[in-house]
């Protein structure tokens, strides 16, 4: 029997405020355990929790860039469980009422037949989109963190994220495959990195993830059994859980027996998901109207405002990059996958207004290589890396007016991420500046025709592909100098005489 399977995300994300949710202590990331603490965000007895105004206008910001439903009037609850990072022993959160519901994230679908998530400089171009419908998005705030050491034998917390501000952004069960999955990821985080609410940086844990994931037998409308799998820290690890969960639930039930509700962690090492705890239904939270906290109501005015300041998002940027600069579907997605890589483009265009498509080719190969190579996290600003976007464009400007050809090119941009020098600087101290000199190539042009007698017989006698075979021992000789366009003005003269 053939199965399909059923796959609905929980993202957390972690919002860019300076202070957490309900009091002042700060946000900041690595600060040694248990200094970003106080009475409020540990719950202490007397105390009261003061809901801070920026974390509902980045709600709301993501709210109306998913295209969500705003409520007009919600209401905070509190979610009871025990985890020794907890220290209230509940965690204030959404439920009956969140800020949010029924939007959708626009996923790339791909012309591929394994359905392989688009990644940057992947080679595959996109095809129409898939709407992934939104349940719900609403605020929370997070617990702390367990560290468990095995040498001393010993568990121990730090409380600095307890009550920092989180969205939990959750979908609809639209979602079918592995490949999928990762590419809804990677279209929600580029979403809220653009209205720049999260960074987005899943090895710090500011986003999260938990695949709920069942199967059916293919052609069918019924749910199965779905397992949860929680706190998936990369794409790669939502893929290889997903894949595994939906590979491990069939054997189940080709096996004869019964798939079991409940959560499972990820075990990256063997990878493989492993029961955690049986799966809790809501009902075992007790979840309450939170008595400290009055119910918040959004007004129209508040979300026009938030609108107003919405920044251009993916989609319609990849619109424009293709109408405005004439750039190709592949080049337009892989560009605005990341805000940061779309605004260097942009700024790099702007020092070689002339070249999009060329600027286009240097970002995606030696940019994006570069990314790649150095394992630059995504919440690093390109513009602080030792090759800053106007540099780049100042380089290829120079390609353009034949100063250099492609091949220095290349190496000059690599002195610029060493150096941090100016192109300009590094061509003048490398003497590196393309020979255009008519007599010079000339002389070149002799030589090496001169030392290869019989493929001169063999072009004049029809074989022509072996022009390049001449233009690149020329090349050679002027140590990759020669304008590339004269030298073959000039060889095919001469190779006619």
């Amino acid at each position: 029997m053939s199965y399909e399977a059923v796959i609905g995300l929980e993202v957390h994300a972690q919002l860019l405020t300076e202070s957490k949710i309900f009091c002042g202590c700060s946000t900041r990331f690595g600060a040694a355990p248990n200094q970003h603490t106080c009475p409020v965000c540990l719950g202490l007895p007397g105390v009261l929790p003061v809901l801070n105004k920026k974390v509902v206008d980045f709600a709301l910001r993501a709210a109306l860039a998913t295209h969500c439903t705003i409520t007009p009037t919600s209401r905070w609850a509190r979610k009871n469980y025990f985890y020794p990072d907890l220290p209230k022993g509940y965690q204030i959160s959404m439920y009956e009422l969140p800020i949010a519901e029924h939007g959708y994230v626009e996923v790339p679908a791909l012309r591929t037949g394994s359905g392989q998530a688009l990644r940057l400089g992947s080679g595959q171009a996109p095809e129409q989109a898939k709407k992934v419908r939104l349940t719900r998005i609403h605020m929370e705030e997070d617990a702390g963190k367990s560290i468990h050491d095995a040498e001393a034998g010993a568990s121990l917390v730090d409380l600095n994220r307890t009550g920092v501000p989180l969205l939990e952004i959750v979908s609809e069960p639209d979602i079918r495959s592995a490949a999928e999955a990762g590419s809804y990821l990677r279209s929600l985080r580029a979403l809220l990195q653009y209205i720049e609410v999260c960074d987005g940086n899943m090895e710090e844990g500011s986003l999260r993830c938990d695949a709920n994931v069942s199967i059916r037998p293919r052609g069918s409308t019924e749910f199965g059994t779905r397992t949860e799998t929680k706190n998936l820290n990369s794409f790669r690890a939502v893929e290889k859980a997903i894949e595994h969960e939906i590979q491990r639930q069939t054997e189940v039930v080709e096996a004869g027996r019964r798939v079991v509700q409940e959560t499972r962690l990820w075990d990256a090492d063997r990878e493989v998901t492993r029961p955690m705890r049986s799966k809790e239904f809501a009902h075992d939270y007790r979840y309450f109207p939170d008595p400290d906290l009055l119910p918040l109501v959004v007004d129209r005015a508040w979300v026009e405002r938030v609108r107003a300041d919405l920044p251009e998002l993916p989609a319609a940027r990849r619109a424009r990059f293709r109408r405005d600069y004439d750039l190709p579907a592949y080049d337009a997605e892989v560009l605005t996958a990341r805000k940061d890589v779309a605004d260097y483009f942009e700024a790099s265009l702007r020092a070689c207004p002339a070249a999009p498509k060329v600027v286009s080719n240097w970002v995606m190969d030696s940019v994006l290589r570069f990314v790649k190579e150095e394992k630059l996290d995504a919440a690093l600003k390109i513009e602080t890396w030792p090759c800053p976007p106007e540099r780049l464009g100042a380089l290829i400007g120079l390609i353009q007016d034949g100063v250099i050809s492609t091949t220095i090119a290349k190496t000059v941009y690599e002195d610029m991420r060493r150096t941090g020098q100016a192109p300009e600087e590094i061509i003048a101290s490398k003497g590196l500046r393309q020979v255009s000199d008519t007599d010079i190539l000339q002389a070149a042009i002799a030589e090496v025709l001169t030392a290869n007698p019989d493929k001169v017989e063999a072009y004049r006698g029809g074989k022509e592909k072996l022009l390049g075979f001449f233009v690149g021992q020329v090349m050679r000789a002027t140590q990759g100098k020669a304008n590339p366009q004269l030298v073959n003005t000039l060889l095919r003269q001469k190779l006619a005489q």
